[in-house]
């Protein structure tokens, strides 16, 4: 499978085109309006998500609740738009609009992809860097991973993302053992943490980084079970499944780390407490006393819960800019600032979530390969069926 998306933060609208999904998926529109709802939720959220109440339209792909087979097509309308249509109007103005127009960004913002982003297109505008670069991309992205959370669903695997830290406050103790008990108690928490008291903390944290004018990030972590052993492959590097979803997740904008199972604390501790045992029981088959390395040995599924987390870093658009310099001026000055959140961690861990479940899928019809979903189902029953009796 495959996708790409298209538009800017405040153009018309956000688009998606998804290609390879089978035919026979069960998909409505309220499938993916549900995961939109939960990336504009969390404490620290900005305006712009009291300004859009993000909605799709299938528009290509889908006939009476079914996958066809042939490309899905997602749009998500940007409801600010109606404030920005001389200023990100598609057709040619004339120099007596242009007077009208807000004022060229020539003032880069440290942290962005304003600088480099000029730099490699040329812009000396740098609206046309920072409307693309921007995080609301997130939101056709996570859209599209919805899809790929309803096929995983159907095939019998769960995924959950939430957060574990922010602003240096972790939570403590051990999450519940049960994704569905995870995800309740996620879901019903302002910042998406299962620990009530780091919670409270958390969120005085991104209160006060808000009055200082300023932002902070943290971590989050997904978790996904019920996936197959051997998905991805040890035989080449680009075929390895952590490597991939490694990928992803730095595709996330503001991660700049990420880790499965115990991550870095491997660097710190012999191999003994960090490998985990084989076991066999007739019940189960093979399983693994541990899981420290995450669901993933040679860069393939163990058959363990896969368990990834990502480092967001603070945003950086803050309320007490930066300095920067003029572009055309040469002369420095205090960076632009656009719309922007004190902290965007707990919708990361929605936007994280949605990235990794799409590598999963991927990966399943990639091994599976099928144009039929009653007939991936069946193949994957009897994959899972053969490796017990291995």
């Amino acid at each position: 499978m495959r996708y790409l998306t298209a538009g800017e933060s405040h153009g018309p609208k956000l688009t998606a085109i998804i290609e390879g999904l089978p035919a026979g998926l069960s998909l409505v529109s309220e499938d993916i309006n549900q995961e939109l709802s939960r990336r504009q939720k969390g404490h620290g959220r900005g305006r712009r998500m009291q300004i859009e109440k993000d909605q799709v339209e299938i528009s290509s792909g889908v006939r009476h609740g079914l996958t066809l087979g042939s490309p899905v097509t997602l749009t998500v309308e940007n409801n600010d738009w109606t404030h920005w249509t001389k200023v990100m109007g598609i057709e040619p103005i004339s120099d007596e609009e242009e007077k009208e127009v807000k004022r060229k960004i020539t003032r880069p913002r440290p942290g962005h992809a304003d600088l480099n982003g000029g730099m490699k297109y040329g812009h000396r505008d740098l609206r046309n860097v920072l409307e693309r670069s921007s995080a609301r991309e997130t939101t056709v992205r996570v859209a599209v991973g919805a899809v790929a959370k309803k096929l995983l669903s159907e095939l019998g695997i769960e995924i959950v993302g939430h957060v574990k830290e922010i602003g240096g406050i972790k939570a403590g103790g051990v999450p519940p053992v049960k994704l569905s008990e995870l995800r309740e108690k996620t879901e019903a928490s302002p910042v998406r943490c299962f620990d009530d008291e780091a919670a409270v903390k958390m969120m005085q944290a991104i209160d006060d980084a808000k009055k200082n004018g300023d932002s902070i990030g943290g971590i989050v972590e997904v978790v996904a079970e019920g996936m197959p052993v051997g998905i991805g492959s040890y035989v080449q590097y680009d075929r390895k499944l952590d490597a991939k979803i490694a990928g992803a997740v730095m595709s996330i904008n503001a991660f700049k780390g990420v880790e499965f199972g115990l991550g870095f604390e491997m660097a710190r501790i012999p191999g003994s407490q960090v490998h985990d045992e084989i076991l066999w029981s007739e019940s189960e088959g093979y399983t693994r006393r541990t899981n420290r390395l995450g669901g993933f040995e040679g860069g393939m599924t163990t058959g363990m819960p896969i368990v990834v987390k990502g480092v967001m870093k603070p945003i950086p658009t803050l309320y007490k800019p930066l300095q920067s310099v003029d572009i055309d001026t040469k002369e420095p000055f205090s960076a632009s600032i656009e719309r922007s959140d004190s902290c965007a961690v707990p919708a990361a861990a929605v936007v994280m979530e949605h990235v990794v479940a799409w590598e999963l899928a991927s990966s399943l019809i990639e091994h599976f390969s099928s144009d039929q979903m009653k007939v991936l189902q069946r193949s994957i029953q009897e994959y899972r069926q053969y490796t017990r009796e291995f």
